[in-house]
């Protein structure tokens, strides 16, 4: 069933299940009650809905997985959501760092019909302006290499693929140090003791924390 055949708050659900599920199998209701930032007892109607629905298993005690069908409606929700930031970002010009919120509020109303159009307006892309991956048309998910900037190897070539979108704080201050999806840089030094890392792009230097540095995903580069 189309996600649009559902309320917003269950899209919500399965799409914040479907992404605490890549750290926690089955997601407990406590971490739903965090994410969400809704009351205990809120999390539990909403979880006795989705089991109706037939879009999650529940054990009690130990949390929730998405069915078959809860995950395809998930996908469906972030493949509309990620079209939807790709396509305000480069068709209408909106920055990057606001695209996050607006897509939130419009890919509840977006049916499988006018995102396949956007998507071929946009030459069936692959990948959102954060670097994210668009699941295609038959909700699968493009191959995504490498790991987080604070696990990179030291004075390695590595480009960017990959900004958490989360915080458009984070998203501004990183796009003024040119640290974007695309873009080469080089993990020079990595302090100890929880410090600092210093991070070369282009011909400048820069210092970021370790929490900025996990929001990065780099692949390393062939130097070939």
């Amino acid at each position: 069933m189309p996600p649009e055949k559902f309320s917003k708050n269950v899209q919500d659900y399965v799409k914040t299940i479907y992404a605490l599920q890549n750290r926690q199998r089955p997601v407990s209701n406590s971490a739903l009650k965090a994410q969400l930032n809704i009351s205990a007892p809120a999390v539990s109607e909403m979880i006795q809905t989705l089991v109706k629905l037939n879009l999650v298993h529940y054990e009690p005690y130990q949390g929730v997985e998405l069915t078959t069908s809860g995950e395809r409606v998930a996908l469906e929700v972030i493949r509309h959501h990620r079209l939807l930031e790709l396509y305000l970002y480069e068709a209408l010009g909106v920055p990057w760092d606001e695209v996050h919120a607006e897509a939130e509020q419009l890919e509840h109303a977006l049916s499988a019909n006018l995102a396949e159009r956007i998507a071929e307006r946009l030459g069936q892309p692959q990948f959102d302006p954060h670097g994210a991956p668009i699941p295609s048309r038959d909700l699968s998910l493009p191959e995504q290499h490498g790991g987080p900037l604070l696990a990179a190897t030291l004075n390695t070539l590595l480009r960017i693929v990959e900004v958490d979108d989360a915080s458009p704080e984070l998203l501004r201050y990183l796009a003024t140090l040119g640290l974007v999806p695309g873009q080469q840089v080089i993990l020079c030094e990595r302090a100890p003791f929880d410090g600092p890392l210093h991070v070369q792009v282009g011909e400048q230097i820069h210092a970021i924390g370790q929490q900025t540095a996990m929001a990065i995903r780099v692949e390393e580069q062939s130097t070939n």
